[in-house]
């Protein structure tokens, strides 16, 4: 598992006084600052977080050492990140995303059917993307009880059960 967990992202500059535009990855979209300092993917840069308002799709928000437009900016795209050991422990049955990318999907006789390469929502809930075996082709798996009954990461196991023709 990583020890690094990515919380949020800068979506730009807002306004022209270093204010920036924060997308919250967490579960309640305002602790984002309670994990505060965030550090870029590589640890090279840390953040002071300060929530100011909320915006539609995210926060305005202030970052320690960042104080024009121009450096805001600058920063479009950085993703943010925390330590596990400063995240929740999490309830049966929910996973952060950053734990099921990599895990290999099997199906309940024990046939690969490929890792997961990425976990993603566009409202209707959790979609495992799937990366087929020895081929750069992906397939959108519900991540629902129905359709994935198991998930051990312990063994880097995830059984599924996927909708008749999705693989």
């Amino acid at each position: 598992m990583n020890d690094q967990i990515c919380v949020g992202a800068i979506a730009g500059a807002f306004g022209v006084n270093g204010e920036v535009r924060l997308k919250s990855f967490t579960a309640t979209p305002e602790d984002i600052a309670t994990y505060s300092p965030l550090t870029s993917e590589d640890g090279k840069q840390s953040f002071e977080i300060t929530l100011n308002r909320p915006i539609p799709n995210g926060f305005a928000a202030r970052l320690s050492g960042v104080a024009t437009k121009e450096q805001a900016d600058s920063l479009r795209g950085l993703r943010l990140f925390t330590t596990r050991d400063r995240l929740p422990n999490l309830p049966d049955n929910e996973y952060y995303h950053a734990d099921l990318i990599g895990v290999s999907v099997y199906d309940g006789g024990g046939t690969l059917l490929g890792t997961v390469k990425d976990v993603t929502n566009h409202g209707a809930g959790d979609m495992l993307e799937v990366q087929l075996p020895k081929t750069n082709d992906t397939v959108f798996l519900p991540f629902t009880n129905d359709a994935v009954p198991t998930v051990d990461l312990a063994s880097g196991r995830i059984v599924a059960d996927p909708p008749d023709g999705l693989f």
